[in-house]
């Protein structure tokens, strides 16, 4: 009897150890797993001024094709090619000693016809006098009268004659119209050059210098209604934009846009612009490539997020909402452009979301993520 009691208090034993165990790891089993770590963070929520960043080209204020306006041997050169010059400044001369024959030609000319003009004159002042005393006869008065008149019209037109040749002297000395730099020299000394019909180098002013570039039509309207609501009075000219070279990171040369071109190019459908930028170091050079940014609008409250936090769904762009109880919930948005080192949010977030900046290859629909918290800089550390 004492043996079937020990028995059956070992059974008991084991049985109580086995629904303990079984207890154990049920409750092990149905304990719901940890979901994966993402970074969460509240979005940039500041004052902000939204920009357009277009590429273009620089191109000079003036360009000119250096010609003689006179015919001649090209005496001499007077610049080194690719030189900075002033306007004024001596860049060619031709033969002058043809030219200046003929402006000592054209003096004497003008000494005769001025010698004559004052006997003629002399003349007519006599006959006008015996005419009133009936001394002189009509005939002869006219005649008179019509030396005068000849001596003083060939008076004009040699002193004409004087004024041409001088003009043309001065011709054989071909001086920059502008402050800028040269090209090469394209004629050697000695050449015999025509008159307007042969380029003897050129130049293009070098400061300011001129930047253009072209909007899409949707573009150029909504810039310049953006522009109209920032108080601009609906008109880009006199707009500040901010130029750069293709090198540059950020565009940071002051400029202002002065021109709008009248029409809309019906081939490419967009309208050219063209910002004017000091050039004070001469560094930019006509023919260079460049970006410029351009404000679109006014300062206003921008939502801000970096580019990791942004997902894509089939078409749309998606950032996901992370819950206090780390429920995953993906919101549909607009973007704009990146604003110091941010994404710009037109449309789909308040603001006041927390939403996951890392980690979004971990989440999946329907599952619960275990957020750490982080918090964002105003200004985005750059990319190493």
């Amino acid at each position: 009897m004492r043996v079937s009691a020990l028995r059956f208090a070992a059974a008991g034993a084991a049985l109580a150890a086995s629904l303990g165990v079984f207890s154990t790891s049920a409750l092990a089993q149905s304990a719901p797993p940890a979901g994966p770590a993402v970074t969460v963070a509240k979005p940039v929520v500041r004052e902000v001024q939204e920009t357009l960043i277009y590429t273009g080209r620089f191109d000079a204020t003036q360009s000119v094709t250096i010609k003689s306006r006179v015919p001649g041997y090209l005496q001499s050169v007077t610049f080194k090619d690719g030189a900075f010059v002033k306007k004024g400044e001596l860049l060619f001369t031709i033969d002058p000693r043809p030219y200046q024959a003929a402006v000592d030609q054209a003096k004497a000319a003008v000494t005769v016809s001025e010698t004559t003009l004052q006997f003629t004159t002399s003349d007519l002042e006599r006959a006008q006098q015996l005419q009133k005393t009936g001394n002189i006869t009509d005939q002869l008065y006219d005649q008179r009268r019509q030396a005068f008149l000849q001596a003083q019209a060939r008076a004009i037109g040699d002193k004409a004659a004087l004024a041409a040749a001088t003009l043309n002297l001065e011709f054989t000395e071909v001086r920059a119209p502008f402050d800028g730099r040269m090209s090469r020299t394209l004629v050697s000394e000695g050449t015999l050059v025509g008159a307007a019909d042969t380029a003897l180098s050129s130049i293009v002013a070098a400061d300011p210098i001129d930047f253009y570039f072209e909007l899409d039509e949707a573009t150029f309207l909504g810039l310049e209604r953006a522009l109209g609501s920032a108080g601009a009075k609906g008109t880009i000219v006199g707009t500040p934009v901010e130029i750069g070279t293709s090198d540059e990171p950020e565009p940071k040369r002051k400029a202002t846009i002065d021109f709008v071109d009248n029409r809309v190019d019906q081939a490419s459908g967009t309208v050219r612009l063209r910002a004017k930028v000091a050039n004070a170091d001469l560094f930019l050079t006509p023919g260079l490539f460049g970006r410029i940014r351009v404000p679109f609008g006014g300062p206003k409250q921008g939502i801000l997020v970096p580019d990791d936090a942004i997902a894509s769904d089939q078409t749309r762009r998606i950032v996901y909402a992370v819950g206090e109880d780390g429920a995953v919930t993906p919101k549909p948005v607009v973007l704009g452009p990146k604003i110091d080192g941010y994404r710009l949010i037109r449309s789909g977030l308040a603001g006041t979301e927390t939403i996951a900046i890392n980690g979004l290859v971990r989440i999946r629909p329907g599952i619960k993520v275990t957020p750490q918290v982080a918090t964002l800089p105003p200004v985005a550390a750059p990319a190493k």
